[in-house]
């Protein structure tokens, strides 16, 4: 089965960094974080590769080319201004199995892939995204509602609820559902539908849309490797 990353987003958000790189190609450590993601994949036996690329695209296809061959790479030009949904479609023509996975190039996690593509057929939906619970962005105040006073403060916390954190798994019925716009017209497509399905991860997640979080997964890389799943025995 292969698995699509999208890579050709301009990544305005991380600027320091995007400016001069593509944003799959910042590093963690000491390795872009696209090798990072492609780590947790290949973990999972899942070697085959669609990079869907797009803004500095030529950067990421020197370096897996000619620094980096332990994976089984496509490259698939996919243009400057697609939208994601966009990029979809014109990988379509490199899929020839019946199911195929897709991730951002930004996010990094502990999932258990095979229990991601297990769930998934298990389900017999189209698509399977998966949940991730997210850390708020604000630090939350504790109050005592009686007296209407502060009793502490909680520094960004886990949140309960779920958002979309990548590492979704679709059939080929998919493309039917997606269009020129962003993935997620076609995701609400296939909720309409009643196809889309969500698979709950309970463990660590976690996306680098900004310079900070890139600074804390480098201090996370440093203290503990979370996400590293292959260094697992």
């Amino acid at each position: 089965m292969k698995t699509v990353i999208l890579c050709g987003g301009f990544g305005t958000r991380l600027k320091e960094e995007t400016e001069f790189k593509p944003k799959p190609m910042v590093k963690v450590g000491e390795m872009p974080i696209l090798w990072h993601i492609m780590k947790i994949y290949s973990h999972y036996g899942f070697n085959d590769f669609i990079l869907a690329l797009g803004y500095k695209g030529e950067m990421i296809k020197d370096y897996f080319s000619n620094h980096c061959n332990e994976f089984n790479i496509t490259f698939a030009d996919t243009g400057l201004n697609s939208l994601t949904g966009e990029r979809l479609l014109k990988v379509k023509s490199h899929i020839k199995e019946n199911e195929f996975m897709v991730t951002y190039g930004d996010g990094v996690s502990d999932i258990d892939i095979n229990k991601l593509v297990s769930f998934h057929k298990n389900q017999k939906t189209v698509g399977t995204i998966t949940g991730v619970h997210p850390h708020s962005k604000y630090g939350l105040i504790k109050i005592d509602k009686e007296k209407n006073v502060v009793t502490g403060f909680d520094q960004k916390p886990l949140l309960h609820d779920y958002v979309s954190g990548g590492f979704m798994i679709f059939s080929k019925e998919a493309f039917d559902f997606f269009n020129k716009g962003q993935m997620e017209d076609g995701l609400r497509n296939m909720v309409k539908a009643g196809q889309l399905s969500v698979f709950g991860h309970e463990g660590f997640w976690k996306p680098m849309d900004t310079y900070r979080e890139k600074e804390e997964l480098d201090q996370l890389w440093k203290e503990g490797r979370p996400w590293a799943v292959w260094e697992n025995n």
